[in-house]
């Protein structure tokens, strides 16, 4: 396959393969995505034709100009793979040409995994062990495969039943924490929104009654943020689970506080924190990109292994080297037979996502946490939204942004100034 070279971002040449195109596959109800756009800038400003699937024809991903074309198609995530899977090989035949598929998040990872020989006909991709994506992305299994790697990760309990977790509540030292089990299931809610702190025995007992006869969740021990630091990992790894592109960086805040989305961070590099990534991956034999979350314990000096997502990461766009390479570019540089150009990482480079910073800001700031290894000042800044040379996805974020935002906000108002009447 043939295809001009483009330019990367720091002038040197990227032997982008322009006849083969990307599509961004996302499953769920979440428009307001910068990752997504972020993929579609970082190979289409190389001259990748881009394709997204987008919940409409007005979401930040469905306007940007390096788009090609948005394929409507909403989708809830609890869909039967069968009909996903029709569903992506009907968009692979009206695109017609062989397409990277990039997943966005865990729904689309472990449906292509699982699905592997049906998708081949018609879209590139890693070939990996079919289960392990699915493993990686649930809290049990990744639990499973750190112990038997030897990877540190926080002490866990997975209850099978509300007596399990009273019997817990009576040794456990709070607060702790609780996540689902699975990073998603198709035929139940979640049982926690995310990453749920719970401070004390009667607040986790109140919670646990609505969880049902099998609670899906997972109890964790809670890392005190005074005595932690939040780091990530983002890597692309070949057919021989050889990191082809490999990046550390500190994050400085989430949204929510401490438990959420990337909101700030930066490139920092930790030759040690990638060192460990790289035998875990090689000792599992991942391909494919990741994107992991730890966070270093001072208490003990261990990097404790949080999550692992087998996809891009929404905030991906942060790590780049100086051949102007992330992992998108080179995981497609790769599956198109081309060479990945080496660099160092771009070190003190900053991420912000605007929508989010500014209230993660404001909460850091009252909690008086700080980051140790956050650089005084940036080499450079990359905005998850706004972009000089494609700013319709920025306003198209705001617009839908802002005004449930304002609305949001106009109840919490509401809500106070009652509170403070009632207290009168």
């Amino acid at each position: 396959m043939g295809g001009p070279v483009a330019g990367g971002a720091r002038g040197a040449p990227i032997p982008v393969d322009r006849s083969v195109p990307g599509l961004i596959v996302k499953f769920g109800d979440y428009p307001l995505h910068h990752g997504g756009v972020g993929a579609i800038r970082s190979l289409g400003r190389l001259g990748v034709p881009m394709y997204a699937i987008a919940e409409d024809r007005c979401t930040p991903a469905a306007v940007s100009r390096y788009l090609r074309q948005a394929f409507v198609w909403p989708t809830a995530g609890t869909e039967e793979p069968e009909r996903l899977v029709e569903g992506l090989l009907g968009i692979g035949r009206k695109i017609g040409r062989p397409t990277v598929l990039i997943p966005t998040d865990e729904e689309a990872a472990v449906l292509i995994a699982e699905h592997q020989d049906a998708l081949a006909a018609r879209f590139l991709f890693p070939c990996v062990d079919a289960k392990l994506p699915r493993r990686l992305a649930s809290k049990q299994g990744l639990h499973e495969l750190c112990a038997e790697h030897g990877i540190p990760s926080p002490t866990g309990v997975f209850p099978q039943s509300y007596e399990e977790i009273e019997r817990f509540a009576e040794r456990a030292r709070f607060p702790v924490v609780a996540k689902n089990r699975e990073a998603f299931e198709r035929r139940s809610r979640p049982a926690v929104n995310g990453t749920t702190r719970i401070a004390d025995r009667e607040g986790l007992l109140r919670l646990a009654r609505g969880w049902g006869e099998r609670p899906g969740v997972v109890l964790q021990e809670y890392l005190p943020r005074e005595d932690a630091e939040d780091w990530i990992v983002h890597a692309y790894f070949d057919t021989e689970s050889t990191p082809l592109a490999m990046f550390t960086g500190v994050k400085v805040r989430s949204w929510p506080p401490h438990a959420g989305m990337t909101a700030n961070a930066y490139i920092v590099d930790n030759p040690e924190l990638a060192d460990i990534a790289a035998r875990f991956i090689k000792q599992i034999g991942f391909t494919g990109v990741i994107d992991l979350d730890l966070r270093f314990d001072r208490r003990d000096g261990q990097y404790k292994l949080l999550d692992f997502n087998p996809r891009m990461g929404a905030q991906f766009r942060l790590f780049e080297n100086e051949a102007g390479i992330d992992v998108v570019r080179a995981m497609h540089l790769d599956l198109t037979g081309r060479p990945v150009p080496e660099g160092e990482q771009l070190a003190g480079r900053r991420y912000i996502v605007e929508n989010i910073d500014l209230a993660a800001l404001l909460a850091y700031r009252r909690s008086g946490y700080t980051t140790p290894h956050a650089p005084a000042r940036a080499s450079g800044t990359e905005l998850a939204w706004f972009a000089g040379d494609d700013p319709l996805p920025f306003l198209t974020m705001l617009a839908r942004f802002v005004r449930p935002g304002a609305k949001h906000l106009h109840q919490l108002w509401r809500a106070r100034r009652s509170a403070t009447a009632g207290r009168t």
